[in-house]
């Protein structure tokens, strides 16, 4: 794999039944790069440890005036530093790209994922822990990754020499191949509990950062019912808490990394004071210590991958944990065919709330709650909800268009018949030209869509604001999010987006709650003009929108209970004009069943 093939064609499909089997998945699809890190790290770490067979060589040439066997060990000592530079240059590199391999991949699978839920991924994992994921997450995970391969080069090299100084010199090798796996073997049991702080410090600093981006996203709201310092003092008590969580991980990881130095320290004093007296004895060679005791410090690096690599595992763990319940979320239905033909055309029918949209009529929706407008746009759009009844997770059926269920076409035929524009559209940085530059099915033209969403003021001003002398408003720059135009402009070009695009059935949520009556007025009637012979559906409270409606239905508790035209609902149904009028007194709401007789 090379960084110039990224992204990946297919990222796969990720195995997410528990964090462990997600970590074995990833590390099998990076297979061939773990195989060439590992050959590279079995050079780089099989030179260093053969590194210590030429300095004592060397030492023995000294101390008999050997200057044949002192070169030799000279020429030796080249050649494997030459091996040394190239495979810990070619490790790096390899390791670098299985890291970012991974990651890339995690992303393709998150960016996928986040596609086929839309907006109900915030509803079913927390927004902190998507974050969380997105970030933190993927960067633990791919350092284990890179990590694996040094290790397991390290774990072989190390059998290989305690095994080869058993033989060379059996007197201080088999205390050496005695002493390494009780080094590498001591920290197992304080690994249980800095996992469990690690976890610890990682749930708090999730929460902390889910309660920051709740605070954020409702800054608005806070500033108004003076709730600021409220928050304020609840994310100061949260980020404490991950502050004292994360000191009591750092003790056990710093107490972890005291025994890694104490014990091969021990081993390494052990080595010296037995080679000594067997060297003084006579029993072996002064170029023999030395050999051994390079040989055991050498040990001390590949030790230190053994905490590397448990640290690493103990931080991926519950990353991947986290990661594959975010891509184990999946859309509800599971009848979704690959025939790609045309998409169907027809009247559009929620089985959920009952709601029916007449193919080429425009629909108002009264709800009264905007969380169930939310949820029923959403569903419209080919996502079906979740509910939980006794803890069983039960799935809802899909919307019906022209007799089809949305589940059962493929994703991309869905989208291009159902188009849903939510209440709080995104517009992308650029130029309008480039906003308004969309998929659709070209018969709606842009100067059309800008004149039916009213846009006129706004071309204006933004051919004022032109950088180039043209003063043409397709080729001025809209800042991200539309941050330079009001909110209304905003939601206005967004709507003109959505009609260029021209679906079959356009799902629109409140899509004129930042404009002015007379312009809404003017909207209602360009989007009953444009939109004629299409199915349109808008989910609204306004009046004027809703006495442009060829028919409006109102849902209460999101079961559709009322269906007429707006202005015989006034007279007839009293819950509904008090949705639409904003009636203060309660009681006509509270008599539903009732109807009056016209005025």
């Amino acid at each position: 794999m090379h960084l110039r093939d990224l992204p990946h064609p297919d990222p796969g499909v990720p195995d997410v039944r528990t964090g462990g089997a997600f970590l074995r998945w990833l590390c099998g699809q990076q297979l061939g790069g773990q195989l060439k890190a590992l050959a590279w790290g079995l050079l780089n770490v099989g030179a260093i440890a053969a590194s210590p067979l030429p300095v004592g060589l060397a030492v023995q040439a000294v101390v008999d005036r050997d200057g044949g066997r002192l070169l030799l060990a000279g020429g030796l000592l080249l050649a494997l530093g030459v091996l040394i530079a190239v495979g810990d240059t070619m490790l790096h590199r390899v390791t670098v790209t299985n890291w970012i391999s991974a990651v890339a991949r995690m992303q393709q699978l998150l960016a996928r994922k986040t596609t086929e839920l839309g907006s109900a991924m915030t509803r079913r994992v927390a927004a902190g822990e998507i974050v969380t994921v997105s970030t933190g997450d993927l960067e633990k995970i791919g350092w284990f990754v890179e990590a694996l391969s040094r290790f397991a080069a390290s774990a072989l090299i190390t059998v290989g020499v305690a095994v080869t100084l058993a033989f060379y010199q059996p007197e201080l090798g088999i205390l050496v191949a005695l002493g390494v796996p009780v080094l590498a073997l001591a920290v197992l049991p304080l690994l249980p509990p800095a996992t469990r702080r690690a976890d610890t410090q990682r749930e708090k600093a999730g929460r902390a950062t889910e309660l920051a981006s709740d605070t954020v996203a409702g800054l608005r709201v806070l500033r108004g019912i003076g709730g600021e310092e409220l928050f304020l003092g609840r994310y100061r008590s949260a980020s404490q808490e991950v502050r004292e969580a994360a000191v009591r991980s750092a003790r056990m990881w710093s107490l972890i990394s005291a025994v890694q130095v104490l014990l091969p320290g021990l081993l390494l004093i052990a080595v010296v004071w037995y080679g000594t007296r067997l060297a003084l004895d006579g029993t072996i060679a002064v170029g023999d210590l030395v050999t051994i005791y390079s040989a055991v410090a050498f040990l001390l690096s590949p030790l230190r991958h053994f905490e590397e690599i448990a640290q690493a595992y103990s931080f991926a763990k519950p990353s991947a944990k986290r990661t594959a319940r975010v891509l184990a979320q999946h859309r509800p239905a599971g009848g979704r065919t690959e025939d790609r033909g045309t998409a169907p055309s027809g009247t559009l029918h929620d089985p959920v709330s009952g709601l029916t949209a007449p193919a080429g009529r425009l629909t108002a929706v009264v709800c009264g709650d905007p969380d169930t407008a939310g949820r029923l746009a959403e569903r419209l759009g080919g996502h079906p909800a979740q509910t939980d009844e006794e803890d069983n997770d039960r799935t809802a059926l899909s919307v019906v268009l022209g007799g089809t269920p949305l589940d059962d076409l493929p994703r991309d035929a869905a989208r291009s018949a159902v188009l849903v524009q939510d209440k709080d559209p995104m517009l992308l940085s650029g130029t309008l030209g480039e906003l308004l530059d969309v998929p659709g099915s070209g018969q709606v033209a842009a100067a059309d869509a800008l004149a039916a969403a009213q846009c006129g003021d706004v071309l204006t001003a933004l051919a004022q604001a032109s950088a180039d002398d043209s003063g043409d408003p397709m080729r001025t720059y809209i800042t991200e999010r539309g941050r330079s135009l009001s909110g209304g402009q905003r939601q206005r070009l967004a709507l003109a987006r959505s009609l260029v695009t021209d679906p079959e059935v356009l799902v629109l949520d409140e899509p004129t709650s930042a404009v002015d009556a007379h312009t809404e007025a003017r909207i209602a009637d360009g989007l009953r003009t444009l939109r004629t012979g299409r199915t349109t559906v808008v989910l609204t409270s306004s009046p004027l929108l809703l006495d442009r409606a060829e028919q409006v239905v109102f849902l209460q508790e999101g079961k559709v209970v009322a269906a007429a035209p707006h202005r015989e609902l006034l007279h007839t149904h009293p819950a509904y004009r008090a949705v639409v009028t904003r009636e203060t007194d309660p009681e006509p709401a509270l008599s539903a069943g009732q109807t009056e007789e016209p005025a």
